[in-house]
């Protein structure tokens, strides 16, 4: 949320537009978690830019705030409006200049008609009760971020004109199939998780940055090599028993395959860039051959995670870590403090 405006740093005829109403009420109004239940003891100024009213017991929308015509952003998170409660917002031209509408954590069981807002950037509808994203196709191209995690629904739809989406969040939903991704040419992060899909399918896209694909029901991991530009993976709790198609992947940072059916550690020798390896919890049994699986990252890697795997229980288990990845800080959920005694190369080293 930015500050009231202030006369700084502004041109003398921007100063002499400003009204004596601007220079005395803020541009932001944050009525966060005051347990309103409706805002008829609320003064809205007419210049209002950004109205945040997360965290209230409203149900209604209060009809002034559809003439708030310099309204950017508006947050109704965590109320109780279901459809009607909000559908005077699709025909209210006043604020038809809407760049970002939280409606996440109500009880809507639609997407709402957006329509009217030709500059809507940021939309966020999770945490309700959506069976389908249908009506998304009448929002404007211009969307950004797209927020819908937690609703229930099952398939992947009426998104193909966003191109210049950046962030798909669509987690703990019931989709059980990666589709109608191709067109999202800008998309950067994609969030699948806690869904029921079989089978990793990014449509083609190479621009991923952020991928996260954690509890479904994927017992593979071919699909991921054309993606080139991933920097995180995040494939935990489904049934992988082998890593494959990483190689490529020469920007990847975070790897995280934690509780799946791994026994070994494979492809990534090759990465360079790697700093996070998530590996816990699988059926890994030996450390032998881990430098060479882990190759061009020994030097960059500063976090691994391999507990409850059967490698874990064997002695100088975490010495033979230190001695792979010497710039390690952290191993598995203990932050990895060196032992100069029992390394005391490594400690003059560090005095010099």
């Amino acid at each position: 949320m930015e500050d009231q405006q202030t006369l700084e740093n502004q041109p003398q005829s921007s100063i002499n537009a400003i009204t004596d109403e601007d220079m005395e009420t803020p541009t932001s109004l944050d009525l966060t978690s005051y347990q309103l239940h409706d805002l008829e003891s609320i003064d809205l100024p007419s210049n209002l830019t950004e109205l945040d009213l997360t965290a209230n017991r409203l149900s209604r929308l209060d009809p002034r705030i559809t003439l708030l015509s310099h309204l950017n952003k508006l947050s109704l998170r965590q109320n109780l409006f279901d459809d009607s409660g909000i559908q005077i917002l699709s025909h209210s031209p006043a604020i038809s200049g809407l760049q970002e509408l939280v409606l996440r954590d109500n009880k809507l069981k639609n997407i709402p008609d957006v329509s009217i807002f030709k500059n809507l950037v940021v939309l966020d509808v999770s945490f309700n009760e959506i069976p389908s994203l249908s009506g998304l196709s009448k929002a404007s191209n211009t969307l950004k971020e797209l927020f819908v995690s937690k609703n229930e629904v099952n398939k992947i739809e009426e998104i193909e004109h966003f191109h210049e989406l950046q962030i798909l969040e669509l987690g703990s939903n019931r989709l059980r199939v990666m589709e109608n991704l191709a067109t999202l040419i800008n998309l950067q992060e994609l969030w699948l998780g806690r869904n029921r899909i079989k089978a990793i399918n990014l449509c083609g896209l190479k621009c991923i940055k952020k991928l996260s694909l954690q509890s479904n029901r994927l017992t593979s991991m071919k699909g991921l090599e054309e993606c080139v530009a991933l920097e995180e993976l995040y494939l935990s709790h489904n049934g992988i028993s082998k890593m494959e198609g990483l190689s490529t992947l020469a920007n990847l940072h975070v790897l995280d395959i934690a509780s799946n059916k791994l026994t070994a550690i494979e492809d990534i020798e090759k990465l360079t860039m790697l700093e996070d390896l998530w590996l816990n919890d699988n059926q890994i049994a030996s450390l032998e051959g881990m430098a060479e699986a882990v190759a061009g990252s020994t030097e960059k890697i500063t976090t691994i995670y391999l507990e409850n795997n059967p490698c874990a229980r064997l002695p100088n288990y975490t010495a033979t870590l230190r001695e792979i990845f010497p710039k390690i800080e952290q191993i598995d959920s203990q932050i990895a403090a060196y032992d100069f005694a029992a390394y005391p190369s490594k400690s003059k080293s560090r005095c010099q």
